[in-house]
């Protein structure tokens, strides 16, 4: 069981002692973590009045049921925390909750990625980063992909820089960039060593990309730091890419929303796009559309 985190006084200055200013800020304070703890207990109570009691053998799930949901108890016993513990969060009067007491709470509940961040806020703390973005798209963004295919190419990334889909406009556009190699479908990767990729680009997209996938790289390293997957790419482009060495010594970290690109299509010339990028926080995924224009 997770051990519950009593009650305490910050030893320190007496409130009698403190300055008028410093007692109105301590006051003040006080008052918005009170705040913050009835929104958690109000927030509980109504998670707690949703879930629906688990089918036991020997007792009806509606017997002796007065209100809907289950009771302190049994929803103390699924996040594995006391019940004397989880009725103080309900009402507002424990002390702040450690984040293994949320993440149990989280699981308890089964919420979503943005129940538990909402959970997580309202106890005053931020939800720690999920080790590794998600795998597959969502449905309706597959299905987004292929209703633009006569509209603008379309690609999807996630947040370790692998395409993960790109609609039959998009493919048309930068099919030859990207390949089944271990890392084929790394932009970053890419970027450095696709000589397709690179003269679909030119020289001066191809710079451009490469100062983006070197910057945008790091961030994936400082978001997932513990990810083999993106140490063992930054090592490979480390020790044999001297070009990009040249951009990651620069220090540049950051995700670049906006630009235009030309494009040298292999029938139709240089093709000019507004790309722009959309972000699905959850997944952490990135959607890239190419707003064609005049080149």
């Amino acid at each position: 069981m997770i051990q519950d985190q009593g009650d305490s006084v910050e030893p320190g200055i007496g409130r009698a002692m403190q300055p008028d200013s410093a007692r109105q800020a301590s006051e003040d304070n006080e008052d918005m973590v009170g705040d913050q703890r009835l929104d958690l207990g109000e927030y509980l109570r109504h998670l707690r009045s949703e879930m629906t009691p688990r089918a036991r053998p020997e007792v009806s799930q509606l017997s002796h049921r007065r209100v809907p949901g289950l009771r302190r108890q049994e929803l103390a016993d699924l996040a594995g925390i006391s019940v004397e513990y989880y009725t103080r969060l309900e009402q507002g009067r424990a002390s702040r909750p450690s984040r293994e007491v949320l993440a149990a709470l989280g699981r308890a509940f089964e919420l979503s990625t943005a129940e538990h961040d909402h959970v997580f806020r309202l106890a005053g703390e931020l939800r720690p980063q999920p080790r590794a973005p998600a795998a597959q798209i969502r449905p309706g963004l597959q299905l987004l992909l292929d209703s633009l295919d006569d509209a603008m190419p379309v690609t999807v990334h996630d947040g370790r820089l692998d395409m993960l889909a790109f609609n039959a406009a998009a493919a048309e556009l930068f099919g030859p960039g990207f390949d089944d190699s271990p890392y084929g479908r790394n932009i970053a990767y890419q970027a450095f060593t696709s000589a397709g990729l690179r003269g679909v680009l030119g020289i001066d997209g191809a710079e451009q990309l490469a100062k983006v996938a070197a910057a945008e790289l790091r961030k994936a390293l400082s978001h997932y730091p513990e990810d083999e997957r993106l140490h063992s790419l930054l090592l490979e482009l480390s020790t044999t890419n001297p070009e990009f060495t040249r951009h990651w010594e620069r220090g540049e970290i950051g995700t670049w929303m906006s630009v235009m690109k030309r494009i040298n299509h292999p029938t139709k010339g240089v093709l000019a796009f507004d790309s722009e990028m959309l972000h699905d926080p959850e997944s952490d995924h990135w959607v890239m559309l190419f707003t064609p224009r005049d080149a």
